[in-house]
């Protein structure tokens, strides 16, 4: 006598039922697409209403804090077009669009890249105080470093056998 089961015909149509994964990978995957767009591109000068900057230190919320060549220091506001695409860390060299209603504030435009920067400082576009790339807070040299401070410790070979 053969009985029905009918929590086996269930396991049967589930194990069937199912669909197959015909996707091809989640957000990461899209996230990763053009990352050769900027390998070469032409070096864009600025133009009126816009100034060079270099990054001093980046702050929450897609802003950071740049010092511009006309030595002001503004809060600039990284735009949708850069925010999480083009990362900015401190010591970057920046284009900023100055604002005609708030001097202290300024927009992101571009970031260059350091072959651009160093390509800037060559044409004369960038004063020759303007340290590049080195990821430190104040890019542009104060009197103090001109002094004869040292930014480095230098050890002797016995104080190094003492540690």
């Amino acid at each position: 006598m053969a009985r029905f089961c009918p929590m086996k015909l269930w396991f049967q149509t589930e194990l069937v039922s199912k669909p197959k994964n015909k996707g091809k990978g989640g957000k990461n995957r899209k996230r990763g697409k053009n990352e050769a767009d900027d390998e070469k591109r032409e070096l864009v000068f600025k133009e009126d209403g816009q100034e060079y900057a270099q990054v001093l230190r980046m702050l929450v919320n897609g802003r950071c804090e740049a010092m511009c060549i006309d030595g002001t220091k503004r809060l600039c506001h990284i735009r949708g077009k850069m925010h999480k695409k083009v990362w900015i860390a401190a010591g970057d060299i920046i284009l900023v669009g100055l604002r005609d209603y708030q001097d202290d504030k300024a927009d992101v435009i571009l970031k260059y890249m350091p072959d651009e920067a160093r390509l800037l400082k060559a044409y004369g576009e960038l004063p020759e105080n303007t340290r590049l790339n080195e990821g430190f807070a104040g890019g542009i040299d104060d009197e103090e470093t001109e002094g004869g401070v040292d930014d480095y410790i230098e050890f002797e070979d016995e104080d190094i056998d003492k540690i």
